[in-house]
C-alpha cells in the first residue's frame, strides 16, 4: 500500500534486512540503509508522499507520539516485526520525564541525522565505580500501549564513549547497548530512525539518576489530522534546509 516512494523504501528495507543475518550484519546493513533513505532529496520525496495521505495514515498516526525521552516520533513505514522506519524530531529544551535516562532497545537500531546535531554517550554496567543510578525494566502494558516501569534496584554505570553526530552522520547500535542521546543545538534536530532485526527483547533497561520514575507513563498518539500536519511541517523544514 502506498505510492512510488513508499514502495521503493519498503523494497529497500526488505532486500537489505530480511534474511538470516547475524547481529553484526544487521547493524551494518541497517546503517547503510538508513544513510540511503536519509539523503535529503529521497527523504523529502518520501515524507511529502506520506503527507499527501498515501500509505496508511490512520495506522501510522496511532503509533506516533511524544516519546518519554523527550522527542516526537512519527512512524513513516511499519514493516512488521523486521523493520519500523520513523522520523524523530528532537527539541533542545526537552523536559520529558525520561529526557536524561540511559537506556537500551528491544532490537538493533540505526539512525541518520538529517538536520541539526545529536550528542551521545555510551555506557556499560559494572559492579563498582562509575555513577550510581536507579535501574528499571521498561515494557509495554498488556492492555494498552503505555510504558510500564518496574524498579529493579540500584546500579553503577561507567561512561565509555562521548560523541557528536552532525547532519549527514549515521550510527547503528546493537539492541543491548546502553546510551543516552539529546539535541545538541539551539534548533530542532531531525533524525531518521530504523528499528530492525528478526527478534525483539521483551523489555528494555532504563537507568536514571534523576529520582524515582512513575510506574507507568501514558502514550498519547496523534490523530490523523495532527499526524499529516506534522509530516507537512517536516517536509517544509526539509525543503528549507
Amino acid at each position: 500500500m502506498g505510492g512510488r516512494q513508499i514502495l521503493a523504501a519498503r523494497r529497500l528495507l526488505t532486500e537489505a534486512l530480511d534474511g538470516d543475518l547475524s547481529d553484526d550484519e544487521t547493524v551494518t546493513a541497517g546503517r547503510a540503509v538508513i544513510a540511503e533513505l536519509g539523503s535529503p532529496e529521497r527523504l523529502l520525496e518520501l515524507v511529502a508522499e506520506l503527507a499527501s495521505g498515501e500509505g496508511d495514515p490512520e495506522h501510522c498516526a496511532g503509533l506516533s507520539y511524544r516519546h518519554v525521552l523527550g522527542f516526537d516520533k512519527l512512524l513513516l513505514i511499519d514493516g512488521g516485526p523486521r523493520h519500523m522506519l520513523r522520523a524523530h524530531l528532537w527539541h533542545h529544551d526537552a523536559t520529558a520525564i525520561g529526557a536524561e535516562d540511559i537506556h537500551n532497545h528491544r532490537s538493533p537500531l540505526a539512525s541518520y541525522v538529517v538536520r541539526g546535531r545529536l550528542a551521545m554517550e555510551l555506557y556499560e554496567a559494572r559492579g563498582d565505580g562509575g555513577i550510581t543510578a536507579d535501574r528499571y525494566e521498561e515494557s509495554l502494558a498488556e492492555r494498552s500501549a503505555d510504558w510500564t516501569l518496574r524498579p529493579t534496584g540500584p546500579a553503577r554505570l561507567r561512561l565509555t564513549h562521548v560523541g557528536q553526530y552532525a547532519a549527514g552522520s549515521a550510527y547503528a547500535l546493537p539492541a543491548n547497548t546502553l546510551h543516552r542521546a539529546w539535541c545538541d543545538t539551539d534548533v530542532p534536530t531531525v533524525t531518521l530512525f530504523l528499528e530492525t532485526g528478526a527478534e525483539r527483547r521483551r523489555h528494555t533497561d532504563v537507568f536514571t539518576a534523576a529520582g524515582p520514575h512513575p510506574g507507568a507513563v501514558a502514550k498519547v498518539p496523534l490523530d490523523v489530522k495532527d499526524y499529516l500536519g506534522a509530516l507537512n511541517d517536516l517536509a517544509e523544514s526539509l525543503r528549507s534546509s
